[in-house]
């Protein structure tokens, strides 16, 4: 797994966001702002050790989870130590590989067995709705190997065949109407069966961060909603 951080100094609230396959940090550098420090763990390839900021330093961190890195932040966060204020799943749910709450499963061993140059073009596209928004994140796209590409795919394929009992609490689910990668019918399948999370649905595909000029100011349009009452401070 690879980490992009970026810190600043005297900063009180961190933001940890647990990309998606097939990306890399070009997907939100451009959305970092000066006042909130940033980790993104992406290309989940391995079990390394990580080392994370000292987190006493922070008054607030929250835990973002998109598409497949929903799955992620549960499966790491224990075991990183990670204790959020705040958890977001945008456009993801913990069972990712799932014909009823997640990616069918054809699909996602299609995916796996077919993986180019072509066929990513193609999955990039779906990612970012269509063509035009496609064009306008054109930056965003990420440069990665074949290899580096199958190889994350079929660690996450492996690890999520495993069931595991995390306890995590999500507070609020994000979910883009339009999105092309999840159903949305499948993301509100899911949520609906988890009351301690508060759905927020917009018009919006998979890839919805562009709709925020920062990655606060999505936290701010989330925090808008009533937090979660399951939640143990």
């Amino acid at each position: 797994m690879k980490t992009f951080l970026r810190r600043f100094e005297n900063n009180r609230e961190l933001i940890i966001l647990f990309g998606t396959w097939g990306i890399d940090e070009k997907a939100f550098s451009n959305l970092c702002s000066d006042r909130v420090d940033f980790i993104l763990f992406y290309n989940y390839s391995a079990d390394e050790p990580l080392i994370l900021p000292e987190m006493k330093t922070y008054k607030r961190v929250t835990v973002i989870g998109w598409s497949l890195g929903v799955w992620a932040a549960e499966y790491y966060s224990r075991r990183m130590g990670i204790k959020p204020d705040l958890t977001i799943a945008i456009n993801g749910t913990p069972v990712a590989a799932d014909d009823k709450y997640g990616i069918p499963l054809r699909i996602f061993e299609a995916t796996l067995e077919n993986i180019s140059n072509y066929s990513m073009g193609k999955f990039y596209l779906r990612v970012f709705g269509t063509r035009s928004r496609f064009e306008m994140n054109r930056q965003n796209i990420p440069s990665r190997s074949e290899k580096s590409l199958h190889d994350e795919l079929r660690w996450l394929y492996n690890r999520m065949m495993e069931p595991v009992a995390t306890g995590f609490i999500w507070d609020y689910s994000l979910i883009g109407s339009e999105d092309r990668v999840f159903r949305a019918s499948n993301l509100i399948s899911y949520w609906s069966e988890h009351p301690e999370t508060r759905q927020i649905i917009v018009n919006a595909p998979h890839y919805l961060f562009d709709n925020w000029d920062t990655l606060d100011e999505l936290i701010r349009f989330v925090r808008r909603y009533r937090l979660s009452p399951f939640r143990n401070k």
